[in-house]
């Protein structure tokens, strides 16, 4: 009976232990990391724009680009796609929350997985990623940074900067519009 008792105080301790630390997270205001998230969740659909090129790159400048954005993992990813000019498939990205850091993971076509952390402009507008790392070969060149801006519901850009060999920048921007 005493052994019950034991329990049943444990168990109880347990629960009240767990509501005080969610109502205590509820309470807590998001970070800065979680509003970029946030923000960047709302471009979750499909989208459509071209792409200018600095230096201009023939095999690329001015082509029709198709992004899609999905939310994903309960809410904790958002997976980016992005198709142009044709091509079967292109670099996945992935968005998500690493404790408090908003991080990326560029799948990228080169065959590496740069990752970058990002951090929000002042006004909630733009998100910026820089550099952390890269894992695989980087003989082919790696992303090496990313810029969303968030114009309005229906409008975004995004800005692209690539690491040719010899660490010669690539930069890509990709003015789109929602489809769906």
């Amino acid at each position: 009976m005493k052994s019950h008792r034991l329990m049943l105080s444990a168990v109880v301790l347990m629960l009240v232990s767990a509501v005080a630390f969610a109502q205590s997270d509820a309470q807590k205001p998001p970070s800065d990391s979680q509003k970029a998230f946030d923000k960047l969740k709302t471009l979750a659909g499909s989208w459509e724009g071209h792409v200018t090129t600095v230096p201009q790159e023939a095999e690329i400048e001015g082509k029709v680009t198709q992004v899609s954005l999905r939310v994903t993992s309960m809410g904790n990813a958002l997976v980016h796609e992005m198709t142009m000019g044709g091509r079967p498939d292109d670099p996945i990205t992935l968005l998500y929350l690493d404790g408090d850091r908003l991080m990326l993971t560029h799948y990228c076509d080169a065959g590496n997985r740069p990752r970058m952390v990002g951090k929000v402009s002042p006004d909630g507008k733009t998100v910026e990623f820089d550099f952390l790392d890269v894992a695989g070969s980087t003989q082919y060149g790696h992303m090496h940074h990313a810029i969303f801006t968030v114009i309005d519901a229906n409008h975004h850009t995004e800005d692209w900067t690539y690491m040719m060999p010899g660490d010669k920048p690539m930069h890509a921007h990709v003015d789109l519009q929602r489809t769906k």
